[in-house]
């Protein structure tokens, strides 16, 4: 992947970000039965089901990968279906359902709510925390790797180097204090009926159609300004955050085996922006200055158990460039990784 100067087209993307590495099928050979994803039809689930799909095929072994979404696209299941990913349609806060979702025992939990969680902070809170609730019930004999986010440390100091697994939590707002409710009651349900869990928590997750860097390069080429009230960030390659989740199964555990997934590298904002400036032929211009936090986190765990990426942040900006100035396809879902208030 390293040496590719740039991506086709959206087939060959799909490609990359589903290529599994030889950990990943090492882990999918010992790992036993079904996988079911659930909030599959979100930015990171369709290709991280096919990851695993993959590594089971590569593996030489027979699993059924079941996608789980309310499916707002119509279509995704087709594109699931050419995958071998078997769709399964179900709105996840209707707990009658539950009774028809497919048993197996390994899940990857991707639902959630983020963005318009300000003016819906009751139903944030629900899809946060109530829900994770019903399934730790549905799937109490079953392994669990379960989403969060490193919002959940709030601000911390860009001289620290991130975040720990270990540090108290600080959450800013709705949206990160449900996400920390999120991991208190996958915890309690862990301790509860001993579910082996995994919590993710990812900061942030980077491809060519969505992600911090693609919103950078933006408005750089658009001419727009860069604000840099957020001054620092991490960020991982799509592929490589989908490897360490579902590597994450092995090590699931109760209580649950926490994990920061995020990059190496302390990026700054600023940097990348010019980075972009300059590969565009443009000018880039800023609002606001850098402040001495940012939201954080320090990966150094995951890399013990996992190795390092395998894409480095160069590489993503002169993927990303290209991408932009050939019109490539986007998802048109900022991130809005400035925002510090916590209100999304």
């Amino acid at each position: 992947m390293m040496k590719l100067n740039k991506i086709r087209d959206v087939g060959e993307l799909d490609d990359l970000l589903s290529l599994p590495s030889a950990q990943v099928v090492d882990a999918m050979g010992q790992l036993e039965g079904d996988i079911v994803v659930l909030g599959v039809g979100g930015k990171m689930g369709p290709t991280l089901a096919r990851m695993a799909k993959r590594a089971s095929d590569m593996a030489g072994i027979s699993r059924r990968v079941i996608g789980v979404s309310r499916f707002s696209s119509s279509t995704l299941p087709a594109q699931l279906n050419a995958w071998g990913i078997e769709p399964h349609s179900c709105d996840l806060l209707d707990r009658e359902a539950y009774a028809n979702l497919p048993d197996a025992p390994n899940v990857v939990f991707m639902a959630g709510m983020k963005f318009g969680s300000t003016g819906q902070e009751a139903k944030t809170w629900a899809m946060n925390t109530f829900l994770p609730g019903l399934v730790c019930e549905r799937y109490r004999r079953s392994r669990i790797a379960a989403f969060s986010t490193g919002n959940i440390y709030g601000l911390s100091s860009v001289n620290l180097g991130g975040s720990l697994e270990t540090d108290d939590p600080n959450p800013l707002g709705d949206y990160a204090m449900s996400c920390l409710g999120r991991e208190r009651i996958f915890e309690h349900f862990s301790r509860t009926y001993e579910i082996p869990i995994s919590i993710i928590r990812l900061n942030y997750a980077t491809e060519l159609r969505y992600g911090v860097l693609l919103d950078i390069a933006e408005r750089v080429f658009a001419g727009t300004p860069v604000s840099l009230h957020m001054g620092h960030l991490n960020t991982i390659w799509q592929t490589d955050a989908s490897a360490m989740s579902l590597l994450s199964l092995l090590h699931a555990s109760y209580p649950p085996f926490v994990l920061n997934v995020a990059g190496p590298e302390l990026v700054s904002v600023r940097r990348v922006a010019t980075d972009f400036a300059n590969r565009f032929g443009k000018p880039v211009s800023f609002e606001g200055t850098e402040s001495g936090d940012a939201i954080l986190s320090n990966a150094q765990k995951a890399f013990e158990y996992f190795g390092y990426p395998s894409v480095g942040v160069n590489q993503m900006i002169g993927w990303i460039a290209d991408w932009v100035e050939r019109g490539g396809e986007k998802l048109g879902k900022p991130t809005h990784f400035e925002v510090r208030s916590g209100n999304f």
